[in-house]
Protein backbone atom coordinates (compact mmCIF):
# COMPACT_ATOMS: atom_id res chain seq x y z
CA UNK A 1 0.00 0.00 0.00
CA UNK A 2 2.84 2.34 0.92
CA UNK A 3 4.66 1.66 -2.38
CA UNK A 4 1.47 2.35 -4.36
CA UNK A 5 0.95 5.68 -2.60
CA UNK A 6 4.58 6.61 -3.26
CA UNK A 7 4.16 5.72 -6.96
CA UNK A 8 1.03 7.87 -7.20
CA UNK A 9 2.88 10.72 -5.46
CA UNK A 10 5.79 10.57 -7.94
CA UNK A 11 3.38 10.40 -10.87
CA UNK A 12 1.46 13.48 -9.70
CA UNK A 13 4.67 15.34 -8.86
CA UNK A 14 6.22 14.84 -12.30
CA UNK A 15 2.90 15.47 -14.05
CA UNK A 16 2.40 18.73 -12.14
CA UNK A 17 5.90 19.86 -13.11
CA UNK A 18 5.20 19.02 -16.75
CA UNK A 19 1.89 20.91 -16.70
CA UNK A 20 3.61 23.96 -15.20
CA UNK A 21 6.25 23.88 -17.95
CA UNK A 22 3.51 23.51 -20.58
CA UNK A 23 1.69 26.49 -19.10
CA UNK A 24 4.76 28.71 -19.32
CA UNK A 25 5.45 27.53 -22.88
CA UNK A 26 1.88 28.02 -24.20
CA UNK A 27 0.54 30.89 -22.11
CA UNK A 28 -1.01 33.73 -24.12
CA UNK A 29 -0.96 31.52 -27.24
CA UNK A 30 -4.11 31.42 -29.39
CA UNK A 31 -5.05 27.75 -29.47
CA UNK A 32 -7.36 28.39 -32.41
CA UNK A 33 -4.40 29.67 -34.47
CA UNK A 34 -2.24 26.83 -33.18
CA UNK A 35 -4.83 24.27 -34.23
CA UNK A 36 -5.15 25.94 -37.64
CA UNK A 37 -1.36 25.76 -38.17
CA UNK A 38 -1.31 22.11 -37.10
CA UNK A 39 -4.07 21.28 -39.59
CA UNK A 40 -2.26 23.00 -42.47
CA UNK A 41 1.08 21.22 -41.81
CA UNK A 42 2.54 18.84 -44.40
CA UNK A 43 2.09 15.48 -42.67
CA UNK A 44 4.19 13.57 -45.20
CA UNK A 45 7.25 14.71 -43.26
CA UNK A 46 5.65 13.76 -39.96
CA UNK A 47 4.95 10.24 -41.23
CA UNK A 48 8.56 10.00 -42.45
CA UNK A 49 9.73 11.13 -39.01
CA UNK A 50 7.57 8.45 -37.38
CA UNK A 51 9.06 5.79 -39.66
CA UNK A 52 12.56 6.95 -38.70
CA UNK A 53 11.52 6.90 -35.03
CA UNK A 54 10.35 3.29 -35.37
CA UNK A 55 13.62 2.40 -37.12
CA UNK A 56 15.53 4.04 -34.25
CA UNK A 57 13.71 1.87 -31.70
CA UNK A 58 14.62 -1.28 -33.67
CA UNK A 59 18.28 -0.23 -33.88
CA UNK A 60 18.32 0.54 -30.14
CA UNK A 61 16.86 -2.89 -29.34
CA UNK A 62 19.43 -4.56 -31.63
CA UNK A 63 22.25 -2.58 -29.99
CA UNK A 64 21.01 -3.62 -26.54
CA UNK A 65 21.17 -7.27 -27.65
CA UNK A 66 24.81 -6.70 -28.60
CA UNK A 67 25.51 -5.76 -24.97
CA UNK A 68 23.60 -8.74 -23.60
CA UNK A 69 25.08 -11.48 -25.84
CA UNK A 70 28.64 -11.40 -24.35
CA UNK A 71 27.04 -12.32 -21.01
CA UNK A 72 25.84 -15.63 -22.40
CA UNK A 73 22.24 -14.70 -23.23
CA UNK A 74 20.65 -14.32 -26.67
CA UNK A 75 17.10 -12.98 -26.34
CA UNK A 76 15.07 -12.73 -29.58
CA UNK A 77 15.02 -9.24 -31.06
CA UNK A 78 11.23 -9.09 -30.76
CA UNK A 79 11.42 -9.72 -26.99
CA UNK A 80 14.08 -7.03 -26.58
CA UNK A 81 12.03 -4.62 -28.69
CA UNK A 82 8.84 -5.28 -26.69
CA UNK A 83 10.73 -4.80 -23.40
CA UNK A 84 12.26 -1.56 -24.69
CA UNK A 85 8.91 -0.14 -25.80
CA UNK A 86 7.24 -1.15 -22.54
CA UNK A 87 9.97 0.79 -20.75
CA UNK A 88 9.46 3.85 -22.94
CA UNK A 89 5.73 3.69 -22.25
CA UNK A 90 6.44 3.55 -18.51
CA UNK A 91 8.54 6.72 -18.80
CA UNK A 92 5.39 8.57 -19.84
CA UNK A 93 3.94 7.71 -16.43
CA UNK A 94 7.05 7.77 -14.23
CA UNK A 95 10.22 9.33 -15.69
CA UNK A 96 13.37 7.16 -15.38
CA UNK A 97 11.33 4.14 -14.19
CA UNK A 98 11.25 2.87 -17.75
CA UNK A 99 14.88 1.73 -17.62
CA UNK A 100 14.13 -0.60 -14.73
CA UNK A 101 10.83 -1.69 -16.29
CA UNK A 102 12.43 -2.85 -19.53
CA UNK A 103 15.07 -4.79 -17.58
CA UNK A 104 12.40 -6.47 -15.42
CA UNK A 105 10.34 -7.30 -18.52
CA UNK A 106 13.22 -8.89 -20.45
CA UNK A 107 14.38 -10.68 -17.30
CA UNK A 108 10.99 -12.35 -16.92
CA UNK A 109 10.53 -13.30 -20.56
CA UNK A 110 14.05 -14.68 -21.13
CA UNK A 111 15.24 -15.69 -17.64
CA UNK A 112 18.14 -13.23 -17.66
CA UNK A 113 19.38 -11.97 -14.26
CA UNK A 114 17.90 -8.54 -13.59
CA UNK A 115 21.07 -7.05 -12.12
CA UNK A 116 23.06 -8.04 -15.23
CA UNK A 117 20.53 -6.29 -17.48
CA UNK A 118 20.71 -3.15 -15.34
CA UNK A 119 24.48 -3.11 -15.90
CA UNK A 120 24.00 -3.22 -19.69
CA UNK A 121 21.51 -0.36 -19.56
CA UNK A 122 23.96 1.73 -17.52
CA UNK A 123 26.57 1.12 -20.24
CA UNK A 124 24.05 1.97 -22.96
CA UNK A 125 22.97 5.22 -21.32
CA UNK A 126 26.57 6.21 -20.55
CA UNK A 127 27.45 5.87 -24.25
CA UNK A 128 24.40 7.95 -25.21
CA UNK A 129 25.47 10.68 -22.77
CA UNK A 130 28.98 10.67 -24.29
CA UNK A 131 27.54 10.99 -27.82
CA UNK A 132 25.16 13.77 -26.76
CA UNK A 133 28.00 15.60 -24.96
CA UNK A 134 30.09 15.39 -28.14
CA UNK A 135 27.20 16.83 -30.16
CA UNK A 136 26.70 19.64 -27.63
CA UNK A 137 30.38 20.60 -27.88
CA UNK A 138 30.24 20.39 -31.68
CA UNK A 139 27.20 22.65 -31.88
CA UNK A 140 28.63 25.03 -29.29
CA UNK A 141 31.76 25.71 -31.36
CA UNK A 142 30.15 25.39 -34.82
CA UNK A 143 28.68 28.88 -34.48
CA UNK A 144 29.83 30.01 -31.07
CA UNK A 145 28.24 33.46 -31.38
CA UNK A 146 24.92 31.87 -32.45
CA UNK A 147 24.44 28.40 -30.98
CA UNK A 148 27.09 28.92 -28.31
CA UNK A 149 25.37 31.98 -26.86
CA UNK A 150 22.04 30.17 -26.67
CA UNK A 151 23.51 27.09 -24.97
CA UNK A 152 25.43 29.27 -22.53
CA UNK A 153 22.50 31.46 -21.50
CA UNK A 154 19.67 28.91 -21.71
CA UNK A 155 21.41 25.66 -20.65
CA UNK A 156 24.87 26.01 -19.11
CA UNK A 157 24.28 29.09 -16.94
CA UNK A 158 21.02 27.80 -15.35
CA UNK A 159 22.65 24.38 -14.81
CA UNK A 160 25.73 25.98 -13.27
CA UNK A 161 23.52 28.07 -10.98
CA UNK A 162 21.63 25.00 -9.79
CA UNK A 163 24.85 23.08 -9.12
CA UNK A 164 26.36 26.09 -7.34
CA UNK A 165 23.30 26.45 -5.13
CA UNK A 166 23.41 22.72 -4.38
CA UNK A 167 27.08 22.91 -3.38
CA UNK A 168 26.72 26.17 -1.46
CA UNK A 169 26.55 24.50 1.94
CA UNK A 170 28.16 25.78 5.08
CA UNK A 171 31.45 24.32 6.31
CA UNK A 172 29.66 22.56 9.18
CA UNK A 173 27.20 20.90 6.79
CA UNK A 174 29.98 19.62 4.54
CA UNK A 175 31.97 18.41 7.55
CA UNK A 176 28.92 16.51 8.84
CA UNK A 177 28.24 14.90 5.44
CA UNK A 178 31.89 13.83 4.92
CA UNK A 179 32.15 12.56 8.51
CA UNK A 180 28.97 10.53 8.07
CA UNK A 181 30.32 8.91 4.90
CA UNK A 182 33.63 8.05 6.60
CA UNK A 183 31.80 6.51 9.58
CA UNK A 184 29.57 4.41 7.30
CA UNK A 185 32.63 3.11 5.40
CA UNK A 186 34.43 2.29 8.66
CA UNK A 187 31.38 0.46 10.07
CA UNK A 188 30.96 -1.49 6.83
CA UNK A 189 34.62 -2.60 6.75
CA UNK A 190 34.60 -3.44 10.45
CA UNK A 191 31.43 -5.55 10.43
CA UNK A 192 31.42 -6.81 6.84
CA UNK A 193 31.72 -10.46 7.91
CA UNK A 194 28.73 -10.17 10.26
CA UNK A 195 26.65 -8.34 7.66
CA UNK A 196 27.02 -11.30 5.30
CA UNK A 197 24.73 -13.23 7.62
CA UNK A 198 21.78 -11.00 6.71
CA UNK A 199 19.77 -11.94 3.62
CA UNK A 200 19.15 -8.26 2.78
CA UNK A 201 22.91 -7.63 2.62
CA UNK A 202 23.45 -10.70 0.44
CA UNK A 203 20.73 -9.54 -1.97
CA UNK A 204 22.23 -6.05 -2.24
CA UNK A 205 25.68 -7.54 -2.79
CA UNK A 206 24.33 -9.85 -5.50
CA UNK A 207 22.67 -6.91 -7.26
CA UNK A 208 25.85 -4.80 -7.16
CA UNK A 209 28.04 -7.68 -8.41
CA UNK A 210 25.54 -8.37 -11.20
CA UNK A 211 25.60 -4.73 -12.24
CA UNK A 212 29.40 -4.79 -12.42
CA UNK A 213 29.18 -7.99 -14.46
CA UNK A 214 26.90 -6.16 -16.87
CA UNK A 215 29.29 -3.20 -16.96
CA UNK A 216 32.11 -5.51 -18.02
CA UNK A 217 30.15 -6.50 -21.11
CA UNK A 218 32.03 -4.01 -23.33
CA UNK A 219 35.41 -5.56 -22.46
CA UNK A 220 34.07 -8.97 -23.51
CA UNK A 221 32.34 -7.73 -26.63
CA UNK A 222 33.73 -9.25 -29.82
CA UNK A 223 31.87 -6.91 -32.18
CA UNK A 224 32.99 -3.57 -30.77
CA UNK A 225 33.29 -1.97 -34.20
CA UNK A 226 29.73 -3.07 -34.99
CA UNK A 227 28.54 -1.65 -31.68
CA UNK A 228 30.15 1.73 -32.43
CA UNK A 229 28.62 1.65 -35.92
CA UNK A 230 25.11 1.02 -34.58
CA UNK A 231 25.55 3.73 -31.93
CA UNK A 232 26.47 6.25 -34.64
CA UNK A 233 23.63 4.95 -36.84
CA UNK A 234 21.16 5.38 -33.97
CA UNK A 235 22.03 9.04 -33.46
CA UNK A 236 22.09 9.65 -37.21
CA UNK A 237 18.52 8.32 -37.34
CA UNK A 238 17.59 10.63 -34.46
CA UNK A 239 19.08 13.53 -36.41
CA UNK A 240 17.07 12.67 -39.56
CA UNK A 241 13.94 12.17 -37.45
CA UNK A 242 14.34 15.72 -36.11
CA UNK A 243 15.46 17.36 -39.34
CA UNK A 244 12.66 16.15 -41.64
CA UNK A 245 10.00 17.73 -39.39
CA UNK A 246 11.30 21.22 -40.28
CA UNK A 247 9.79 20.75 -43.78
CA UNK A 248 6.30 20.23 -42.34
CA UNK A 249 5.69 23.99 -41.93
CA UNK A 250 6.88 26.88 -44.19
CA UNK A 251 8.41 28.91 -41.34
CA UNK A 252 11.10 26.28 -40.60
CA UNK A 253 11.57 24.76 -44.07
CA UNK A 254 14.61 26.97 -44.82
CA UNK A 255 16.68 25.56 -41.95
CA UNK A 256 19.85 23.63 -42.80
CA UNK A 257 21.19 20.25 -41.67
CA UNK A 258 23.36 22.01 -39.06
CA UNK A 259 20.24 23.72 -37.73
CA UNK A 260 18.55 20.31 -37.55
CA UNK A 261 21.48 19.05 -35.48
CA UNK A 262 21.06 22.04 -33.16
CA UNK A 263 17.38 21.19 -32.68
CA UNK A 264 18.30 17.55 -31.96
CA UNK A 265 20.76 18.64 -29.26
CA UNK A 266 18.46 21.06 -27.44
CA UNK A 267 15.48 18.74 -27.91
CA UNK A 268 17.45 15.87 -26.32
CA UNK A 269 18.30 18.15 -23.39
CA UNK A 270 14.59 18.98 -23.04
CA UNK A 271 13.63 15.29 -23.16
CA UNK A 272 16.08 14.56 -20.35
CA UNK A 273 14.08 16.75 -17.95
CA UNK A 274 12.46 14.78 -15.08
CA UNK A 275 8.92 15.03 -16.48
CA UNK A 276 6.75 12.57 -18.39
CA UNK A 277 8.20 12.29 -21.91
CA UNK A 278 9.89 15.69 -21.66
CA UNK A 279 6.45 17.33 -21.79
CA UNK A 280 6.67 21.09 -21.47
CA UNK A 281 10.46 21.16 -21.21
CA UNK A 282 10.86 20.03 -24.84
CA UNK A 283 8.31 22.58 -26.11
CA UNK A 284 9.89 25.41 -24.14
CA UNK A 285 13.51 24.83 -25.19
CA UNK A 286 12.61 24.18 -28.86
CA UNK A 287 10.61 27.39 -29.30
CA UNK A 288 13.37 29.28 -27.50
CA UNK A 289 15.94 27.83 -29.89
CA UNK A 290 13.86 28.66 -32.97
CA UNK A 291 13.64 32.32 -31.93
CA UNK A 292 17.34 32.54 -32.86
CA UNK A 293 16.21 32.33 -36.50
CA UNK A 294 13.56 35.02 -36.10
CA UNK A 295 10.81 32.40 -35.96
CA UNK A 296 7.94 33.53 -33.76
CA UNK A 297 7.08 31.80 -30.52
CA UNK A 298 3.76 30.65 -32.02
CA UNK A 299 5.40 28.97 -35.04
CA UNK A 300 8.15 27.53 -32.85
CA UNK A 301 5.51 25.87 -30.69
CA UNK A 302 3.82 24.50 -33.83
CA UNK A 303 7.09 22.76 -34.77
CA UNK A 304 7.61 21.55 -31.18
CA UNK A 305 4.07 20.18 -30.99
CA UNK A 306 4.32 18.37 -34.33
CA UNK A 307 7.66 16.85 -33.39
CA UNK A 308 6.89 15.91 -29.78
CA UNK A 309 3.26 14.79 -30.00
CA UNK A 310 3.84 12.64 -33.11
CA UNK A 311 6.65 10.76 -31.38
CA UNK A 312 4.59 10.50 -28.19
CA UNK A 313 1.77 8.92 -30.18
CA UNK A 314 4.26 6.47 -31.72
CA UNK A 315 5.61 5.46 -28.29
CA UNK A 316 2.09 5.02 -26.87
CA UNK A 317 0.98 2.84 -29.81
CA UNK A 318 4.14 0.71 -29.91
CA UNK A 319 4.31 0.54 -26.12
CA UNK A 320 0.68 -0.59 -25.81
CA UNK A 321 1.19 -3.14 -28.62
CA UNK A 322 4.35 -4.48 -26.95
CA UNK A 323 2.61 -4.71 -23.58
CA UNK A 324 -0.25 -6.66 -25.19
CA UNK A 325 2.17 -9.01 -27.00
CA UNK A 326 4.06 -9.70 -23.79
CA UNK A 327 0.80 -10.34 -21.93
CA UNK A 328 -0.42 -12.78 -24.58
CA UNK A 329 2.98 -14.52 -24.72
CA UNK A 330 3.02 -14.91 -20.93
CA UNK A 331 -0.50 -16.29 -21.01
CA UNK A 332 0.45 -18.74 -23.77
CA UNK A 333 3.47 -19.97 -21.84
CA UNK A 334 1.39 -20.54 -18.71
CA UNK A 335 -1.17 -22.52 -20.71
CA UNK A 336 1.52 -24.70 -22.32
CA UNK A 337 3.16 -25.22 -18.93
CA UNK A 338 -0.15 -26.25 -17.39
CA UNK A 339 -0.85 -28.67 -20.28
CA UNK A 340 2.63 -30.17 -19.93
CA UNK A 341 2.23 -30.70 -16.19
CA UNK A 342 -1.28 -32.17 -16.48
CA UNK A 343 -0.34 -34.56 -19.31
CA UNK A 344 -0.34 -38.16 -17.93
CA UNK A 345 2.99 -39.92 -18.05
CA UNK A 346 3.40 -43.31 -19.79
Amino acid sequence: MKNKLLTVFYFLLFLTLGIILLYFAFRNISFQDLLSDLKSANYFWIVLSLFLGFLGFVVRAFRWNMLIEPLGHKPPLKDTFHALMTGYLTNYALPRFGEVTRCVTLSRTNKIPLNVLIGTVIIERTIDVIVLSFLVVTIFFAKIDFFGHFLKTQVFDPLHKKIFNLLDFSFITWAAVISGIIILIFVFLQYRAKLSGFSFYRKIKKIILGIFEGLKTVSGMKRRVDFVFYSVLLWFIYFLMTWVVIYSIPETSHLTALDGLFLLVIGSLGMSAPVQGGIGAFHWIIYKGLTLYGISREKGLVYATLSHESQTLLVVILGAYSFLMLFLERKKRKRLSFQSESKPSD
